[in-house]
């Protein structure tokens, strides 16, 4: 762990014994917490926030991480990033479906690094003529294939259909909310989600 990341978790673990248990900030929404961080630079609100996204972050990490010591990095490492970049939250959509966006992205963007390439969006390149004959996936039938064959499918998806469909189906995030994350209007977003579901319905097939 670098001195920047370990400054940053003493200032952190600091900060929340300093708050303690007041009752008026653990109250606040994410958007009103997000708020008063931004306008006054608070790192001190900034633990507040922490403690409430830590685990979800992390875990996120993991699936990126071949350890959990890498993972505990690329969590401290992305909400050091996150203090930094804060301000770009503007409220359209849920923080934590923003929070759980930016993490993914993060991680990909490391991942990429590592491997010394970069990621293309093939959801924006991609022939549309691909996915128009397929018929359209109930959601119905994407909450009901099998946890374990399902993570498998996941795994090998690209990272951007996989980052769309958990957008939407684990961390319930609307069209709308999904339409300005990406920035892309209603109609977009469908025929993307549409290609995503059946895509992954073809690989959960072919496993086993």
């Amino acid at each position: 762990m670098t001195f920047l990341k370990r400054l940053f978790l003493i200032l952190i673990n600091q900060q929340k014994k300093s708050l303690g248990s007041t009752d008026s900030l653990h109250q606040l929404t994410d958007e009103e917490l997000v708020s008063k961080i931004v306008a006054n630079n608070d790192s001190m609100l900034f633990g507040v926030l922490y403690d409430r996204y830590s685990r979800m972050v992390y875990n996120k990490c993991y699936g990126f991480a071949r350890s959990q010591d890498e993972a505990e990095d690329l969590t401290q490492d992305v909400f050091l990033m996150l203090f930094v970049k804060l301000a770009s939250f503007k409220g359209k959509s849920k923080f934590s479906t923003w929070l759980y966006s930016f993490t993914y992205n993060f991680c990909v963007n490391y991942v990429n690094r590592n491997k010394q390439r970069k990621m293309s969006d093939k959801s924006v390149s991609m022939d549309t003529t691909e996915y128009r004959l397929t018929e359209e996936v109930p959601d119905e039938q994407i909450y009901e294939l099998k946890a374990t064959k399902l993570a498998k499918a996941l795994k090998i998806m690209d990272p951007d259909e996989k980052s769309l469909l958990l957008l939407k189906y684990q961390d319930g995030a609307s069209i709308k909310e999904l339409c300005e994350l990406y920035e892309v209007g209603e109609s977009a977003m469908k025929m993307r989600l549409k290609r995503a579901k059946a895509k992954l319905l073809e690989i959960y097939k072919e496993k086993k």
